[in-house]
């Protein structure tokens, strides 16, 4: 079941890639249409305005078709087989399904306690997927179709009908299956899903009522179930769905960019809800505190050399948001310290609320720029330096703490290691050549490849071959496997020794740190099985 769940969590990440770019023309949309800040040029009759609502608009394609997008891109790391099919199949039988919640409540709305004749949005219960009004089920609702859309193509898609029926066959098969599939799943989802928003609705009171300990809560788990793979399911129904607003606090906190914008009010008045997507902070001011205890706990002979791998992967954490390089390089070595680090993240997102820094924060530099500094920096500087100095505090903190618990405990992080260990990340040619005695011949003859099939290639050989592997994806920046015996797995450090940077085993789950290129190098994996 951890696997499913884990393999689950990984997929769902796939159209979350998306939202970095979109993110990024929605803030400079709003930035340059807000009059507040661009003054007459910015009015709504001026061709400057025109030009930069149209790419606005545009850049809201995302956000606005989240439950369709989320549907489609499941079976990209779900379906077992013909994932481009699938995708297909997903997206018609998603439709199928909402004409038939459409029609049903058009029809006997009443008897659901459902008032279809009220407009979408707001507390109706209603929403416009794809032109069509039907319930508000937001991307739970969207990914439970898309899974039993998927169950059915795993099953169903090579089943040989008889010859006079092979027009049947393959997509169309499963449609036909999935049709009559979502009549019941309809039915099911008008009787059960306005009870379910009834009960969102309450959590989201209840959550408004928590106040800053559940703020602590929230950024602690979500740095915690990193190590599982189950960080995305947590916060996903927070960013993206209802869990504390409707239409999830990305949608919501853009579309009120331009009144944020346009008020001298506090961040927490105007925008009470956006809370919770607070795990930026630890990424821009816990990873450089930790990059330097690592460097100041290092043996001098190897600081040099380690500068060349806490350079980039801090900076990957403060710019991009992602911080699995970093925190996988001491996970495995120190599980206490992934607490600790946890725990001060949690503590560090819960003052930054205490202060009304609130707002998109759950990215990097590049994400939190564009959709809270440039356009908010106008009326909300004061605030927004509150939090650089609250954030510096804690990067101090992150160095103090782990600085100490480094050298009390000894824990082997980077640049710490004994004698007969290396640092440095080799390639698979280097691996080969140290382990067989190949010299620089083989070396050479290696760097000639390509980067991504030598990786694949050697996570391959690490893994126990293809003949070991039972299905893989991945995530933003793991290729994510589930092994048939997990004794054939190679150690962590044998992992790192090809250029990764490092492997996670849990049971026959195995989780390989590539880094932003791992689609490139599933690609490569999935020709080698």
């Amino acid at each position: 079941m951890m696997q499913k769940i884990q393999k689950f969590g990984g997929a769902m990440f796939t159209p979350v890639l998306l939202f970095a770019f979109a993110g990024v023309v929605i803030g400079l949309g709003t930035l340059f249409t807000t009059e507040v800040i661009f003054g007459s040029l910015a009015a709504p009759d001026t061709l400057w305005y025109g030009v930069w609502n149209v790419i606005l608009q545009g850049g809201w394609t995302v956000f606005n078709q989240l439950p369709l997008l989320f549907a489609v891109s499941l079976p990209i790391g779900l379906a077992n087989k013909q994932n481009a099919r699938c995708c297909m199949e997903v997206l018609v039988a998603y439709l199928t399904f909402n004409y038939f919640v459409s029609t049903m409540l058009s029809q006997w709305g009443p008897t659901f306690g459902v008032d279809f004749s009220a407009e979408v949005g707001g507390s109706s219960g209603l929403a416009m997927v794809a032109s069509i009004k039907t319930l508000d089920m937001g991307m739970i609702g969207a990914l439970a179709i898309s899974g039993i859309v998927i169950a059915l193509h795993n099953k169903f898609f090579e089943t040989e009908l008889p010859e006079w029926l092979g027009v049947f066959s393959g997509s169309t098969f499963v449609y036909m299956i999935a049709f009559f599939v979502m009549l019941p799943t309809a039915l099911v989802a008008c009787l059960v899903w306005p009870h379910v928003q009834d009960g969102i609705r309450a959590f989201q009171g209840f959550v408004a009522t928590v106040g800053l300990p559940g703020v602590w809560i929230f950024a602690f788990l979500e740095r915690a179930l990193i190590p599982f793979g189950l960080h995305h399911l947590l916060y996903s129904p927070f960013y993206y769905d209802n869990a504390v607003v409707n239409g999830g606090i990305y949608a919501a906190f853009a579309k009120q960019l331009p009144e944020i914008a346009a008020s001298s009010a506090p961040l927490t008045e105007l925008a009470p809800y956006a809370a919770f997507t607070c795990s930026t902070w630890s990424k821009m001011f816990g990873c450089p505190g930790i990059a330097l205890a690592f460097y100041a706990t290092a043996k001098p002979e190897k600081r040099q050399e380690l500068l060349g791998l806490l350079i980039p992967i801090t900076l990957t954490a403060i710019f991009c948001g992602v911080t699995e390089p970093i925190e996988f390089t001491f996970l495995f070595i120190a599980p206490a310290l992934f607490i600790v680090h946890c725990a001060l993240a949690a503590c560090l997102a819960t003052a930054m609320n205490a202060v009304g820094v609130v707002g998109v924060f759950a990215g990097g530099l590049i994400e939190i720029s564009s959709l809270n500094l440039i356009p908010l920096w106008a009326n909300h500087w004061m605030t927004y330096l509150t939090g650089l100095v609250v954030g510096l505090v804690f990067t101090g903190i992150w160095f103090v703490v782990f600085r100490f618990l480094i050298l009390k405990f000894d824990f082997k992080t980077p640049g710490r290691e004994d004698d007969e260990e290396e640092i440095k990340f080799r390639s698979k040619a280097e691996y080969r050549a140290a382990k067989q005695g190949g010299g620089a011949a083989a070396i050479e003859a290696g760097a000639e490849e390509n980067p991504y099939a030598v990786t694949a290639a050697a996570c391959m050989e690490l893994v126990g071959g293809p003949d070991n592997i039972v299905d893989v994806t991945n995530c933003v920046t793991r290729l994510r496997l589930n092994v048939k015996d997990e004794t054939l797995v190679a150690d962590d450090k044998d992992f790192k020794a090809v250029g990764t940077s490092g492997c996670m085993k849990k049971g026959k789950s195995v989780q390989i740190i590539i880094g932003l290129k791992v689609a490139k190098v599933r690609d490569e994996f999935e020709k080698l099985m």
